[in-house]
């Protein structure tokens, strides 16, 4: 509460300096229209509905590629091990926005992928990296003899992943994969540097036209704000039916 309260009280000693006149009333135009014609999304929904579907498009390539990458690391292959390894360096240590512009500028014309592809791939690699560790980190921590346990019951080693390895990662990585999820949505800001129109693009177009600075900024802070909560609380739930003792038929 005291954060909050100094927060409030410099925010409202800078507004006071500047000498800003709020416009808030103009901000719900710019969120949908309502006439005789029916509802209309405004610029900022949008956005954010390209946002979403970046984002969402882009999540589940980075699980697939995590996943793929944490069982490469896994494997007794060692070029496996190698390509793996080598894709988690360049991908850790260099910046998003580097291989935003890489994938666009350089692989782009070459595979034919637009911006909307380009984004997308670029996150999914970049977010993916982190997910595999969150997911080789997670298959490791399920106790050996849980494995000796599947081989004495006759199951193969894909048996063994399916029905006993990885319910029990899942349930241990959902957190900080729920984690790696929100990252992701915030990076997605970046794609607004190679033109593709999300939230952040639709904003910077908005207050070159309006010059409502604060109110459009502030209005997008909620709008991810409210995402990013919306998916914590949905993560929450999953976890806590998961690790309930009453649920033990989770398989994949």
């Amino acid at each position: 509460m005291l954060l909050l309260v100094l927060v409030c009280y410099f925010f409202a000693r800078s507004v006071e300096d500047m000498g800003y006149q709020w416009q808030w009333y103009q901000i719900p135009r710019y969120l949908y229209v309502w006439d005789d014609s029916g509802f209309m999304a405004g610029p900022l929904l949008y956005g954010l509905g390209v946002t979403v579907k970046i984002s969402a498009i882009s999540l589940g390539l980075a699980f697939v590629v995590g996943l793929i990458t944490a069982l490469l690391r896994l494997s007794n292959s060692v070029p496996g091990k190698v390509v793996a390894r080598f894709y988690l360096e360049i991908s850790r240590n260099t910046p998003l926005l580097i291989q935003l512009f890489f994938i666009y500028f350089v692989m782009g014309p070459i595979l034919g992928l637009d911006r909307f592809w380009a984004a997308v791939l670029a996150l999914s690699l970049f977010e993916g990296a982190y997910a595999s560790e969150i997911l080789r980190s997670g298959i490791m921590s399920v106790e050996k003899g849980q494995w000796e346990a599947s081989h004495s019951l006759g199951l193969s080693y894909n048996h063994a992943y399916r029905f006993i390895v990885f319910p029990q990662a899942v349930r241990r990585v959902l957190p900080p994969l729920a984690s790696q999820a929100i990252s992701l949505i915030k990076d997605s800001a970046l794609v607004s540097t190679i033109a593709v129109y999300d939230l952040t693009m639709e904003v910077q177009a908005l207050i070159s036209e309006t010059f409502l600075t604060f109110e459009l900024w502030f209005t997008v802070a909620l709008m991810y704000l409210v995402i990013t909560v919306s998916l914590s609380i949905l993560v929450s739930y999953l976890e806590k039916q998961m690790s309930s003792p009453y649920r033990s038929d989770l398989s994949f």
